[in-house]
């Protein structure tokens, strides 16, 4: 159930106009009263001898008490109560009664302590939600003490969920994004659009910040997505804020409806994009303790992109599960980046989930804990690379390591999702774990073609190639081994091992890193995840031999893959120059 207060006004009459009118779509139905102050306020919604006068005249009857130069502007408050799509209807009883526990918890009504509380009235025109009016003087003529009325709203509606049994909100702490105005919501319906003009503009300037570099890089970006941009600039010459706005979204007198920054959400102002900034030419050591020189230089290819990420995002589980909290918000932050990234430049079968992924992932990336800029380059510098190494190709190596790097960041958003359940914060949780669901079917949807080429190689071992690597399986990983060999992948874990082997790495320890380093009884697939970590950290192609030479072959470009027979010594004597 959500409370919303809405903005004070000064005019009773408009306002009962709406509600006991026909709706901006004539979506209101039997506007009536379920509760007044008295219980006997007039309902012109019923009663055939009420006007909506008569209820203005005994709801303003108050501000008479006081002298004309006395009495508030603004003395019309508002408050709307709205069910979940999921919720049972409630009859005009109960919702009387929520009426009541909301005037009396936000200070309006004095909750039966004394006679003097301000006189309001509860309008129900639609099945889902009921609209609360007051006039902002009690009866002996002070105001009421509505201080902070929308957090004693809110705290009075998770009770009420709790006796009428319905559908539990998860509790706020002030940091999400403002919600879209239920105008805004129809005129989104009356356009066909899926999202609200301030949902759109909300992707657009997170996608354009993503690994941003500088405030020219992103209004460019901006500008490149089709967006209007109103830029507020001092006197003295320098660039204090921005506004966007979609050119299709126009007011009644035809001019674009342009929305600052920070009403899109609090870390999109221009000063918060900007702290990302100057801290690009750091990044991460390995074990996430300290920032070492330099950045890791741009890319030219998303292959390559999607790796470096893979590695970001395996950077950024061991800071969120080690590191103190300013750290692990930063890098809670930029992971982000890293999906807005990947949402723009993704394959198209692929992109829809990861769009959605990015969506609502949005809302774990703030909370009261304030990132520590710095620690979090690694990720923003995978956001970069992403961008700039342009749209993805959806097989081959592109389509692999697009796999690769999802399957990392399904981990990303279950530890974002664990480190905010441990702080309380239900509702960055929440979105974490719908994230991590979005990112499991974008996963599924990138990596069929190439899992399935590795275990097509796997499946034509010979027998004791795959007997070798069964018993190194159950030496490494004596509790998961009958378990991944149960599974439909472990044939491709078989094709990774022999070429881990076949590189020149010791496929026992990199099973035991691999396992050693993160859980893994979370994984839908085991065998999936360790072909995915092997593959990365023993630098192997991501994709099978024979697609990586037709996907070459396909779109006019060669990978180099490492020399199978090259010994260890030696690939760690040319891994800095190589792009893999």
């Amino acid at each position: 159930m959500i409370p919303r207060i809405h903005k004070q006004g000064s005019n009773t009459r408009g306002l009962l106009n709406y509600l006991y009118g026909k709706g901006t779509r004539e979506e209101h139905v039997d506007p009536h009263l379920v509760a007044s102050f008295d219980g006997m306020a007039p309902d012109p919604g019923r009663d055939l001898s009420a006007t909506k006068e008569d209820l203005q005249r005994l709801l303003d009857q108050p501000l008479h008490l006081l002298d004309p130069d006395q009495r508030p502007d603004q003395h019309v408050w508002h408050c709307s109560v709205r069910a979940a799509r999921t919720d049972r209807i409630l009859n005009d009883e109960e919702w009387g009664d929520i009426g009541r526990r909301i005037v009396a918890a936000t200070g309006i009504d004095s909750g039966g302590t004394d006679d003097a509380g301000c006189r309001w009235a509860a309008v129900r025109h639609a099945d889902d939600h009921i609209h609360i009016i007051a006039t902002l003087v009690r009866e002996d003529g002070r105001r009421p003490d509505h201080h902070r009325s929308g957090q004693r709203a809110q705290a009075e509606t998770r009770l009420i969920e709790a006796d009428y049994d319905l559908h539990r909100v998860t509790p706020g702490d002030g940091t999400a994004a403002k919600r879209p105005t239920s105008a805004e919501r129809h005129k989104a319906e009356r356009q066909g659009r899926e999202r609200t003009a301030r949902e759109e503009l909300r992707e657009a300037v997170r996608g354009a910040s993503a690994g941003a570099a500088s405030t020219d890089e992103f209004f460019d970006r901006l500008a490149a997505d089709g967006l209007l941009i109103r830029k507020r600039i001092a006197p003295s010459g320098d660039l204090l804020g921005y506004k966007v706005a979609l050119p299709g979204d126009r007011n009644k007198e035809d001019e674009p409806v342009f929305y600052a920054g920070s009403t899109l959400a609090p870390d999109l102002s221009l000063p918060r994009i900007r702290e990302r900034w100057p801290l690009q030419a750091e990044a991460v050591s390995e074990d996430g303790s300290e920032p070492v020189q330099p950045a890791l230089p741009q890319v030219t290819h998303p292959a390559f992109a999607r790796r470096r990420a893979a590695a970001a995002s395996w950077q950024a589980l061991l800071i969120i599960d080690h590191g103190d909290d300013g750290m692990a918000a930063a890098q809670i932050a930029a992971a982000g980046e890293v999906l807005d990234a990947l949402a723009k430049t993704s394959a198209a079968h692929t992109r829809a989930e990861l769009r959605e992924a990015a969506f609502v992932f949005e809302r774990a990336s703030r909370s009261h804990v304030r990132a520590v800029r710095g620690h979090d380059s690694a990720l923003r510098q995978a956001a970069h690379d992403l961008v700039h190494s342009g749209a993805a190709l959806g097989r081959g190596e592109d389509g692999a390591t697009t796999a690769m790097v999802i399957d990392m960041a399904v981990f990303l958003a279950i530890a974002a999702a664990n480190w905010h359940a441990k702080r309380h914060h239900s509702q960055q949780a929440a979105a974490a774990q719908q994230a991590a669901e979005h990112l499991r079917a974008a996963y599924q949807a990138a990596a069929a073609h190439s899992i399935a080429a590795l275990r097509r190689r796997g499946q034509r071992m010979t027998p004791r190639i795959r007997a070798r690597q069964a018993d190194l399986l159950r030496k490494a990983l004596p509790e998961l081994a009958e378990r991944i060999q149960a599974e439909p992948g472990w044939p491709a874990l078989v094709s990774t091992l022999a070429d881990a082997r076949q590189a020149g790495h010791d496929p026992a320890a990199l099973l035991a890193d691999a396992a050693r380093r993160r859980e893994l009884g979370s994984a839908d697939s085991i065998s999936d995840v360790l072909v995915w970590r092997l593959r990365r950290s023993a630098h192997l192609p991501a994709a099978a031999p024979e697609n990586l030479q037709a996907a070459g072959a396909r779109d006019g470009w060669h990978i180099p893959t490492p020399a199978l027979a090259t010994p260890p010594a030696a690939q760690a004597s040319n891994r800095s120059s190589s792009r893999h």
